[in-house]
């Protein structure tokens, strides 16, 4: 009795042990091909900087179609990985039916599905977001990004690879106590504020924003350098005046001494306004003085146009139906729609960037290493200028034996240690610290100085991935943030977007022609195996003891 009672103890004590062990500690062994659910190192060492609660709110709870609920177990799956990192995450998962209002002023919008189930299309209204609260601020976070997708299954594949990086740089931006400055350039007849306004509304969300004009460089260069190396990355947006030497010389230094640079350009000047008010215009050459400048980099933005048979549409006035003017949305070959690098960071998933009047950019060989991030398709014809461009030609049917110059470079990632220009030159001002070798740094060209650009509706700036006249949804606002992400990024936290995942999916055709005989196998089967068991079984009773 006194073993057996012993026995019982230490049967009970055990117990005891192993809750305690696993309400205390949590392990997860990863056995997925592509380490689905193993946290990368960068992830690690963000979450191991919370040091107050942080709530995570899911509004992924509810009915929603059932391809979806694989979202919602990803998304949790993955935020557990983060509290077993560090007790201090909270993880709530929220039905949004009671605060839809509040949610899409809060700028969290519903998505419209289109479901197919049991051979029947339905639609369904999800809303795929994550607020984070932490330390009295908010960031919110989209599970269902918009990219370059064909199907809803991809765009479900995209959005379980794109978790990760997702709730990270959310996080790291509440994190973080000091926010990059960025400087937006003027002087040089940049694009107005109004008309970079989306853009630049995203991009102030996370990091601090201010003007800087460079006219105060003729007046005192020295100083107007020093002020601008208070900055970490430079936007320019399409330029359009000559840059003298000396601001040539400023913007070199700040290169030189880290500063990193987003350069959208255009040598080529196309006023679309007398385009469309008198049907043609002379697009010509434009002189920014930067040819030079670029050179140093081994970069150079020639002033041709480029027309690629995988265009934008632009809305054209084709006719009269009583008193109403009736429009059609025609293909405009110089407005390329082009496809990002499928392997960098940057432009992985995104959707095709409209190019308006875009320059080809030319590369040549140096220590710099020049990853190619906007490319044209193969179907592509240039036009030298100046050229007259009439608007009437949109209606002439291509030939395609013209459309053969083959793929064209617009846009381009620079890495490497960058040399000045003014190495070996008289310099326009003096400078006591000149450098002319920077440590590794980096920067991003665009021949396209209206990439950037949104329209204006009602006088009112309009979203910058959207067209206000066609409707037609690009990735010009996607691409711009993740380059500037990119160009600021110490940690390599954008490389997350890299991430590949297999996601394996129901077969919906497959399982809908197939459903009499899969419903068979797991309902009819089992009950045919268990009634002859039981016969089975009464048999050998019957016949062992008889």
């Amino acid at each position: 009795m006194n073993k057996k009672l012993k026995n019982i103890i230490l049967l009970l004590a055990g117990l005891l042990i192993l809750n305690y062990t696993s309400q205390s500690k949590y392990k997860r062994f990863d056995l997925t091909k592509d380490k689905r659910y193993t946290l990368s190192s960068v992830t690690k060492s963000i979450i191991e900087k919370i040091d107050k609660q942080l709530i995570v709110r899911v509004y992924l709870e509810g009915d929603f179609p059932t391809e979806f609920k694989r979202l919602q177990i990803e998304t949790r799956q993955f935020l557990e990985e983060l509290r077993a990192e560090n007790t201090n995450v909270r993880i709530q998962f929220i039905n949004p039916n009671d605060q839809r209002e509040r949610l899409i002023k809060a700028g969290m919008i519903p998505s419209q599905l289109t479901v197919e189930e049991d051979g029947k299309l339905s639609n369904a209204i999800i809303f795929p977001w994550a607020e984070i609260d932490f330390n009295k601020k908010t960031s919110i976070v989209s599970l269902l990004p918009n990219g370059a997708v064909q199907s809803q299954e991809d765009q479900l594949e995209n959005a379980v690879e794109n978790l990760e990086f997702s709730f990270s740089d959310a996080i790291n931006s509440l994190l973080r106590k000091k926010p990059k400055k960025i400087a937006v350039l003027s002087g040089n007849g940049q694009l107005e504020d109004i008309q970079l306004y989306s853009i630049l509304s995203e991009v102030s969300n996370k990091h601090r924003l201010a003007k800087f004009t460079l006219d105060s460089v003729e007046k005192n260069a020295v100083k107007s350098l020093k002020d601008l190396q208070n900055f970490d990355l430079a936007i320019i947006a399409k330029p359009t005046e000559s840059f003298t030497e000396k601001e040539k010389l400023v913007l070199d230094q700040f290169i030189i001494k880290g500063g990193k640079t987003l350069w959208m350009l255009e040598n080529v000047q196309a006023d679309t306004d007398s385009l469309f008010s008198t049907g043609k215009m002379l697009a010509y050459p434009r002189d920014l003085n930067l040819t030079d400048f670029f050179f140093s980099y081994g970069v150079r933005i020639n002033s041709t146009l480029i027309q690629d048979l995988y265009a934008a549409k632009i809305p054209l006035a084709t006719g009269n139906i009583g008193d109403q003017t009736q429009f059609q949305n025609l293909n405009w070959f110089y407005h390329p729609l082009v496809n990002g690098n499928p392997n960098h960071p940057i432009t992985k998933n995104t959707a095709p960037v409209r190019l308006r009047f875009a320059n080809q950019i030319d590369t040549l060989q140096n220590n710099i290493k020049k990853t190619p991030l906007l490319v044209s398709s193969l179907l592509t014809k240039k036009t030298g200028t100046p050229t007259i461009i009439e608007l009437q030609s949109i209606a002439e049917d291509p030939k395609e034996k013209e459309y053969t110059s083959g793929y064209q470079l617009f846009s381009v990632l620079l890495e490497g240690e960058f040399s000045s220009m003014y190495s070996n030159r008289v310099k326009p001002f003096d400078l006591n610290n000149f450098s002319a070798k920077s440590n590794p740094n980096k920067m991003v060209i665009i021949s396209d100085g209206d990439l950037a650009r949104n329209q204006i509706k009602k006088g009112q700036p309009y979203d910058l991935s959207l067209d206000k006249w066609t409707g037609e949804q690009f990735g010009n606002k996607e691409f711009l943030l993740n380059a500037v992400d990119y160009l600021l990024d110490d940690s390599g936290l954008i490389k997350l977007r890299n991430k590949t995942l297999q996601i394996n999916l129901l077969d919906k055709q497959k399982a809908y022609k197939e459903r009499t005989y899969w419903q068979a196998i797991n309902i009819v089967l089992p009950i045919l195996i268990l009634f002859a068991f039981g016969i089975g079984f009464q048999y050998w009773r019957k016949k062992k003891y008889s």
